[in-house]
């Protein structure tokens, strides 16, 4: 199936389908760190069987997945292009210049006191490997050209056991009690990169049907839910913090298989090609990276503006009314500062940037 067609904004190939698929997850990450990010979940095991505790367990339990979502969508488009000097620079350039004006902003405002650590973290793109998000992603996108090279140069039996051998280590070790299997997320990017590879270079019949993959992520959705729903029952008899056990982390069973049901439905979904969607989703990733910007951006936001764990004690109405409507401007306010960056600075910066990039390259490339 062909369906990339050219996007007049970026330059670049956009499926309106997918990357309408990039928003709901985007909107799902969020509702997870409204949750997660915010202290409220320390009240909601207080109260695990509350009616406001068991909705925003159910509010944000999809974040684990959202970041499954969002990588195979990587690995299905980069397994057949090539990472440039331009590409990564816009990532890279796009990460410093959240971390820097974000953190300025805090500075000057006095919300935060400068420190060296602070400093040397706004200026560093990366700043540790373990379950950081934008850093490992940083250094799984480095890791894309050697990954391709072992996706097209093995067979297809050879790609299916390398899926076997990973399915087993990550996640089906990962999913059982007994088992403790210790990753960072650039290595399970990894193993999400060749799951959506094999997808795209072995295309199927099996793999077109929109329907079949539709009542499948609707099944895996209602057994995410049941599964939440019963491990706030057993954690409460039990006094055990295990709400997500499900889908606590990327490489759960569940958070897996609805993960890549989800991303074949989208897939297959047949919309119109849509300049607005494409616009909106070009900025998903500056979504995550202003409002999950650093642990003084979260304070700020969940904690001072929003307010959501005092948000609580209020009655349920009001509070998925607060939870909706907070998730929602979030999102539509950050892909606006998105857009006003990418129209202004990202045009002028980039470009010059990548000149000069250019300019140096050739004289190494003369000097060798």
């Amino acid at each position: 199936m062909d369906e990339v067609i050219k996007n007049k904004r970026g330059g670049g190939t956009r499926n309106s389908n997918l990357e309408l698929y990039r928003i709901i997850v985007m909107l799902l990450i969020v509702a997870h760190h409204y949750v997660v990010n915010s202290g409220v979940l320390d009240v909601m095991y207080q109260h695990p069987l509350s009616a406001n505790s068991i909705l925003l367990f159910l509010f944000g339990m999809w974040g684990k997945i959202g970041i499954n979502c969002f990588v195979l969508i990587t690995g299905y488009f980069m397994c057949k292009s090539n990472i440039t000097v331009k590409k990564f620079l816009k990532l890279v350039l796009e990460v410093e210049f959240y971390k820097v004006v974000i953190y300025l902003v805090f500075i000057a405002s006095g919300y935060e006191s400068f420190s060296l650590t602070g400093a040397g973290e706004a200026i560093l793109p990366i700043t540790s490997i373990g379950t950081n998000f934008t850093g490992c992603y940083l250094v799984f996108y480095l890791c894309i050209p050697f990954l391709n090279m072992l996706v097209r140069n093995m067979s297809e039996k050879q790609h299916l056991a390398l899926l076997g051998l990973m399915f087993f280590t990550y996640i089906f070790m990962g999913t059982l009690p007994k088992f403790n299997v210790t990753m960072n997320y650039v290595s399970w990017f990894i193993c999400l990169y060749f799951i959506a590879a094999y997808i795209r270079l072995y295309p199927k019949k099996v793999f077109e049907k929109a329907k079949l993959w539709g009542v499948c992520t609707a099944v895996l959705t209602i057994l995410c839910i049941l599964s939440v729903l019963c491990c706030v029952w057993i954690g409460a008899r039990i006094d055990k913090q295990i709400a997500f056990y499900f889908v606590t982390d990327s490489n759960t069973f569940l958070a897996v298989c609805i993960g890549v049901s989800s991303f074949l439905f989208f897939k297959n979904l047949k919309i119109k090609q849509s300049r607005v969607i494409n616009t909106i989703a070009a900025s998903t990733f500056g979504v995550l990276l202003i409002h999950a910007n650093s642990d003084t951006m979260r304070r700020w936001l969940w904690q001072t503006v929003l307010n959501v764990k005092g948000m609580y004690y209020k009655p349920t109405a009001m509070v998925v009314l607060h939870a909706v409507l907070s998730v929602a401007a979030i999102f539509a306010i950050c892909v606006v500062i998105d857009q006003i960056r990418i129209r202004i600075v990202e045009k002028i910066v980039l470009d010059r940037v990548d000149r000069g990039v250019q300019k140096l390259l050739h004289r190494l490339e003369e000097n060798v």
